[in-house]
């Protein structure tokens, strides 16, 4: 005879909550062109040289950012952002309660075909609702940065940006209308450059070190050489019966 079992549900208290996912990938591309992704490496690239030997300032390049625990909807993947008061190291993403709730305080982003006004505004609010204190955004296609402040709990759009310096970083940023393109310099005054720039400067340095080494060489064989004609000298004197150190 066939046993009836009868079939209940689990306890609540054997309930598992759900755990929630914040992805890694929000499945865009970094970038849309050479152009947006030579930009984003040399703004990230160059605030990571800067603040190198500073442990506590985080820079990321196209990383998410989750300000809002149990909410993964809410996230934004700056094309660059900086972080003052968090470790340096590799996140998949920014989770903002495991960091402190720490903020990013800067944020770039560079234009690019496939922004549209409305998703620009979204993030220019999002930025704005979210804490970040400074924020760049810069077309190459057309040469213009906009930067906006933060003031209060809004944020304030610089009206003069050629020039601008960073309150928080330092750095500044000159719009050369000759060449069509934008500099970045250090608060010390070197300009953020490409590896391929870098790699030309470290070439050329060498250069002139290999030749300085080889002009030391050869002030080194004359001097040698001058010393050994002045021993000979000497000693030509010397079988004459003339002691050269009495000339």
């Amino acid at each position: 005879m066939d046993t009836l079992v009868k079939k209940t549900k689990a306890p609540k208290y054997l309930d598992k909550k759900e755990t929630i996912v914040y992805p890694d990938s929000d499945g865009m591309p970094m970038a849309d062109n050479t152009k947006q992704f030579n930009w984003i490496v040399l703004i990230k690239e160059g605030l990571e040289a800067m603040y190198a030997h500073d442990p506590n300032v985080f820079v990321a390049g196209d990383l998410l950012w989750y300000p809002v625990e149990g909410n993964p909807k809410i996230r934004k993947a700056p094309d660059v952002m900086v972080v003052f008061g968090r470790p340096k190291g590799d996140r998949g993403s920014y989770k903002q309660w495991e960091e402190e709730n720490i903020s990013p305080q800067v944020v770039f982003e560079i234009n690019s075909p496939g922004n549209t006004p409305l998703e620009m505004s979204r993030k220019l609010i999002f930025y704005q609702n979210y804490g970040v204190q400074e924020y760049y955004f810069y077309d190459p296609d057309i040469n213009e940065l906009l930067v906006w402040i933060r003031e209060g709990d809004h944020f304030k759009e610089i009206e003069e940006t050629n020039h601008w310096q960073s309150p928080l970083m330092g750095i500044r940023f000159v719009l050369d209308f000759e060449e069509d393109t934008m500099h970045i310099y250090r608060p010390t005054g070197e300009r953020f450059a490409t590896y391929t720039e870098i790699l030309e400067i470290l070439t050329e340095s060498q250069k002139e070190l290999r030749k300085t080494q080889e002009d030391l060489s050869k002030t080194q064989e004359d001097l040698s050489k001058t010393i050994q004609e002045k021993e000979k000298l000497a000693e030509k004197l010397r079988e004459l019966g003339i002691d050269p150190d009495k000339i």
